[in-house]
C-alpha cells in the first residue's frame, strides 16, 4: 500500500524526503556511504529494497556512490529533462523514490554510471 506524503515525512530524515520525494540532490561528498568498502547489498532507504550489489560499486571521484550496475528490476529508468538537460533518472522500483541518475560514462565493461544520493540508500552487510 502506496505511503502518503505526511508517512513518508515521518519515516525518512528531512534530507532524505527532499531527495527521495521531492528529487533533490545532497551535496557531494557529504553521504555516509560514499568511501564504503565493505561486502554487502545497498538498499532503498526509503523502503529497504535491495538495489545494488557492493561489487558493482566504483570510485568516479563526483562525490556520490557510483555503481556500473543495479540489481535486475531494482532501478527503473526515467527521461529526465528538468533543468534543462537531458538526463535519466534512476527510481526505486518498489517505492518510486529519486535514487540519482546514469550516464553512460562509467569505465567498466557495462559503460554505465549510476551516480546515486548516498542518503537514498542504506547498506546490508554480508
Amino acid at each position: 500500500m502506496p505511503k502518503s506524503e505526511d508517512e513518508w515525512k515521518k519515516k525518512l530524515t528531512p534530507e532524505q524526503y527532499r531527495v527521495l520525494r521531492e528529487k533533490g540532490t545532497e551535496p557531494a561528498f557529504t553521504g555516509k556511504l560514499l568511501y564504503n568498502k565493505e561486502k554487502g547489498t545497498y538498499q532503498c532507504s526509503g523502503c529497504g529494497a535491495d538495489l545494488f550489489p557492493s561489487d558493482a560499486k566504483f570510485e568516479s571521484g563526483t562525490g556520490w556512490p557510483s555503481f556500473d550496475k543495479a540489481l535486475p528490476g531494482a532501478v527503473k529508468l526515467k527521461d529526465d529533462t528538468s533543468y534543462g538537460m537531458k538526463r535519466v533518472e534512476a527510481i526505486c522500483a518498489q517505492c518510486g523514490g529519486h535514487l540519482g541518475h546514469v550516464f553512460d560514462d562509467g569505465p567498466t565493461a557495462t559503460g554505465k554510471r549510476f551516480c546515486i544520493n548516498a542518503c537514498a540508500l542504506g547498506f546490508k552487510k554480508k
